[in-house]
């Protein structure tokens, strides 16, 4: 019996894990720098589908940044992929990393 229990206690671990993997991968999204403002701490960028915000088509939106210094890593024309959050104020990009 403490068989089949460890036996399912390590499924659910383990799906539990992967499911938390895929909720994270759908999260980012890949895009383009089109414009970068750092004055206003924004970022224009063209994007495909962003499952995570409930777009489903492709677009290209302003964004405000979580961290300013974010603006400094990227340049106009570079390949990211951004996770982002929706508030009140707007869209605003929370982690931000060049494309590989």
């Amino acid at each position: 019996m403490n068989h089949i229990i460890r036996i399912a206690t390590a499924l659910a671990l383990t799906l539990s894990v992967a499911t938390g993997a895929l909720a994270a991968g759908a999260a980012a999204i890949s895009g383009e720098v089109k414009k970068i403002d750092e004055g206003a701490g924004k970022i224009t960028l063209k994007h495909g589908p962003a499952k995570s915000l409930g777009m489903d088509e492709p677009m290209t939106m302003v964004y405000r940044v979580k961290d300013a210094a974010m603006l400094k890593q990227v340049k106009v024309g570079d390949k990211v992929t951004f996770e982002a959050e929706e508030a009140a104020s707007g869209y605003t990009v929370t982690k931000m990393e060049k494309a590989k």
